[in-house]
């Protein structure tokens, strides 16, 4: 395959990275788009932001978080950095940064060098749109996706040889980005084809090999939005019960997906953003972050499969709204930025505020149901009028090997 996009190995610097971008529709149709410009490394150790200290001058700023206290160190540049350039924080603790400059994405990686910022160019690629993908697990690399009229390029553009390289091309028009395992082999992307948006695999060890992922109906947008390895959890979001839901699944589960009527409320946008780790083979006790946007702003949601039970509490000031990650010990860090404490991580422990019933749980299956009986205290899965998806697909036939079958 011949990529549509241009590489050059010219050494221009270049690039920050803004993420944690989501877009959701609540039941009565209100649009939102929801962006914190704070990115995690993926295991936690360091994260990233275009920081803007005065004026309008931005600048990549690292953050380290796996010592006693967080710290940010300022890579400011020779010049100030454009609003809309990219920051990507590494497992090596530099800072990949996308700076698009006459037509091109210029790359470059930026670490704190004395009282200076030292800056290694990566190069280029020639497209109109270019987006970085999460940070890989498992590795110091870095990817981008580049869509055009009829497929979407994969572009390694921090970790290869020489320059950003093409990795593989996938057809359709494809957006998100969620890693599946903890290689950085097995790539989930939302790709739209005929008006249709399904999530697929994308094996990156076997030339791009692109496998069904998630299909609830045959004409339902079906995107992903967050995964765990470790116990094989999936937060989705699909229109399959007639409007977009948020729901639930397991990978390499014979069950469908579940759409939790808890996760749905009015006038409000609920968007997970950080997934519990370490609850190997119990993906319903996984702790699930949600960020919740309505009028009155943004405030923090927590919640698990097993408890039928969102739990709303407001966010500690400063929060970078959409931001976090758990710990294995089930803490939920978020990091805060206030005047005063410009760089601070709030430890939240909320699962034991959670009730959870696991019995009921798991005799319900998993898949927007009939109406459940109501448990004193708890949300049923479904009201009586939340239709039944009729067609799901089981997530079993996800491309990941050695996973054991979920009941």
């Amino acid at each position: 395959m011949t990529a549509p996009a241009t590489t050059t190995a010219t050494m221009t610097a270049t690039q920050p990275h803004t993420t944690a971008t989501t877009l959701a529709n609540t039941a009565d149709g209100l649009d939102a788009v929801r962006r914190t410009d704070f990115t995690l490394a993926h295991d936690g150790s360091y994260a990233a932001r275009l920081a803007r200290r005065s004026g309008d001058a931005w600048f990549p700023e690292r953050w380290t978080l796996d010592g006693p206290e967080p710290y940010a160190v300022e890579l400011p540049g020779h010049q100030p950095e454009e609003p809309d350039s990219d920051v990507l924080p590494l497992a090596d603790g530099r800072v990949l940064i996308r700076r698009f400059i006459e037509g091109r994405h210029t790359f470059s990686l930026l670490y704190p060098t004395g009282p200076g910022t030292g800056e290694v160019p990566l190069g280029g690629v020639e497209c109109e749109r270019l987006t970085l993908l999460p940070p890989a697990p498992g590795s110091a690399c870095a990817y981008a996706l580049a869509p055009g009229e009829h497929a979407t390029t994969v572009w390694l553009v921090a970790g290869g040889a020489v320059g950003p390289e093409y990795v593989t091309e996938v057809p359709g028009r494809c957006t998100g980005g969620v890693w599946l395992d903890r290689t950085g082999r097995m790539l989930a992307l939302d790709r739209e084809t005929d008006g249709v948006t399904k999530a697929v695999a994308v094996d990156l060890e076997r030339g791009g090999e692109v496998t069904p992922l998630l299909q609830i109906t045959d004409d339902s947008d079906d995107r992903l939005l967050l995964a765990d390895a470790d116990s094989g959890l999936l937060l989705v979001r699909s229109n399959a019960p007639g409007y977009d839901r948020l729901g639930w699944g397991v990978l390499g589960s014979r069950r469908p997906v579940r759409f939790p009527e808890c996760l749905r409320l009015d006038d409000a946008v609920v968007s997970p953003f950080a997934v519990q780790p370490g609850q190997v083979l119990m993906p319903e006790t996984c702790g699930v972050a949600l960020r919740i946007d309505g009028a009155a702003g943004s405030w923090l949601g927590v919640w698990r499969p097993a408890a039928r039970r969102l739990l709303q509490r407001a966010a500690p000031e400063g929060w970078l709204a959409g931001a976090g990650l758990w710990t294995a010990e089930g803490v939920l860090r978020l990091p805060c930025s206030t005047g005063p404490v410009p760089v601070s991580v709030v430890d939240i422990a909320p699962l034991g505020e959670v009730p959870c019933d696991l019995s009921i749980e798991l005799s319900m299956g998993v898949g927007t149901e009939p109406a459940q009986v109501e448990v004193p205290g708890q949300e049923p899965c479904g009201p009586p009028d939340t239709p039944v998806v009729c067609k799901p697909v089981p997530l079993q036939q996800a491309p990941l090997n050695g996973r054991p079958q979920a009941g």
